[in-house]
């Protein structure tokens, strides 16, 4: 696939603010496929649990800078940049200290676009930015949606599926007439898809007649080795090629990827 086709700089915002639902995994493994199909990713840990990070083999507590330190003013963007943690990938770190960053935004100017401001300096030098926010609609996630171009939604395939998501979207829409008028939903990705109970199906069909958007063709199953592999701070692609996981996320990335040339 040429590079040259695709719009430069796609940044999406992997978003639910409802715990449990694949969030990070997607987020982790979404990078790690684009960069295995030969993209450019920048990977950005916006939770301060970070297990993005840890997620793609980055020890968050041992990084000299992180993105609380480029929220605070402490460190440019460059500083914080983990470089080809693996081919075609970088990642902006975070551990626990981007929790205090809300306290320290209360006076900050401009507030809702340090992080844009800051992703924007480099945001040439990539095809995909992914970003992965909190699992809350905080001041970090208004941060992450004023950058970002889209918002990627996993849903996991359980009955309390749309519970809160019609809070997202409410929040994605209010973003998007008053912060950032880019913003669009880039769809929704079915996770934890489990073919032998009829509830899984059930879901992913009620999701499809009631959420008018873009939903992925791919659905990713409920797969042991996508859940060991963040223990190994690998991604799916690399801790297990060959697993279901691994296919589903290399077929989601396909997607992704495809959808940005059909636009």
């Amino acid at each position: 696939m040429e590079r040259g086709i695709i719009l430069m700089g796609r940044i999406i915002a992997v978003a639910n603010q409802k715990g449990g639902v694949g969030k990070t995994t997607t987020a982790i493994n979404l990078s790690s496929c684009l960069a295995a199909k030969g993209q450019k990713v920048l990977a950005v840990d916006m939770d301060p649990q970070g297990n993005m990070t840890s997620g793609l083999s980055v020890d968050k507590d041992e990084v000299e800078y992180t993105v609380y330190d480029l929220i605070i003013g402490e460190a440019d963007i460059e500083q914080v940049l983990q470089k080809n943690v693996f081919d075609n990938l970088d990642v902006l770190p975070t551990n626990i200290d981007l929790s205090g960053a809300e306290i320290e935004l209360i006076d900050a100017e401009n507030k809702e676009y340090i992080l844009r401001d800051e992703i924007f300096k480099i945001k040439d030098n990539y095809d995909f930015i992914i970003i992965d926010c909190p699992p809350s609609l905080s001041m970090l996630t208004i941060n992450a949606m004023t950058t970002a171009d889209t918002v990627l939604v996993p849903i996991q395939c359980e009955y309390y599926a749309l519970e809160g998501l019609s809070q997202l979207m409410k929040t994605i829409e209010l973003v998007k007439s008053r912060l950032n008028e880019r913003l669009e939903m880039e769809g929704v990705v079915f996770t934890m898809y489990d073919a032998r109970t009829n509830l899984s199906l059930q879901v992913v069909e009620n999701v499809k007649d009631n959420l008018n958007q873009t939903i992925y063709k791919t659905i990713i199953p409920r797969n042991i080795r996508l859940a060991e592999a963040p223990s190994h701070g690998l991604p799916i692609n690399f801790y297990d090629p060959k697993s279901t996981g691994a296919e589903s996320y290399m077929l989601l990335a396909d997607e992704v990827i495809h959808k940005g040339e059909d636009e």
